[in-house]
């Protein structure tokens, strides 16, 4: 058996999936997902990035995989508002020698990002998305993001807005190809981002207590 690294992921998009029922139980909900994977692969307790989710396989039926989800992850994430028939992006979890071709993405969705503008670019589509405050010091060009479990680069950025710029293949093989303004993401941050900052912020805290003391 193939080793395989524990709910990490890269962002490269190996399917489109599509959810065929929702039971909801007192605000949790079990999705039943068909794909298009080799689900022989996959095992019972196995994580999936469903939609940029990373969510735990808890049984299987022929092409179908079925995933809990909590009230919690419903309301912090797209995924509250998945009807029966939505489409979503599917990535298995890595496993040791499979390659990176993205960035590593955790499946951990920080938030929801909206599309402000879609606009053709020769073959290409350029995506411009807002992110809530918060999150705007994390983003910097040539930097990488998830976008609905997507590994993208950063194109430019003005505030909370930045430009991703989607090639033909991507804007084919991922719900990406359906993108309109006013659409709503799962956003993940890069880790990488998301560490730098936490060391400048301890730097920063870190100078002004010795300026404090000194």
């Amino acid at each position: 058996m193939a080793l395989r690294l524990i709910a990490m992921f890269t962002g490269i998009i190996k399917d489109i999936g599509t959810v065929l029922r929702i039971d909801r139980n007192r605000g949790d909900a079990r999705y039943v997902i068909r794909t298009g994977l080799d689900l022989s692969r996959v095992e019972i307790g196995a994580s999936i990035a469903c939609g940029g989710c990373c969510l735990t396989v808890v049984e299987k039926d022929g092409d179908c995989f079925l995933v809990d989800v909590s009230a919690e992850t419903l309301s912090k994430t797209k995924l509250g508002s998945w009807n029966e028939g939505a489409r979503l992006n599917i990535e298995p979890s890595l496993r040791i020698g499979d390659e990176l071709g993205g960035h590593i993405v955790s499946g951990h969705v920080d938030g929801l990002a909206r599309i402000v503008a879609v606009r053709a670019e020769g073959d290409s589509h350029r995506l411009s998305i807002e992110v809530p405050q918060e999150f705007a010091r994390f983003i910097a060009p040539k930097g990488s993001v998830a976008l609905d479990g997507i590994s993208l680069t950063v194109n430019e950025v003005e505030g909370c807005v930045f430009g991703v710029n989607i090639i033909p293949h991507t804007w084919q093989v991922t719900t990406l190809g359906d993108a309109k303004i006013g659409d709503v993401l799962n956003f993940e941050i890069d880790l990488m981002a998301r560490y730098a900052a936490r060391l400048i912020g301890a730097d920063i805290a870190q100078n002004t207590a010795q300026k404090k003391t000194g």
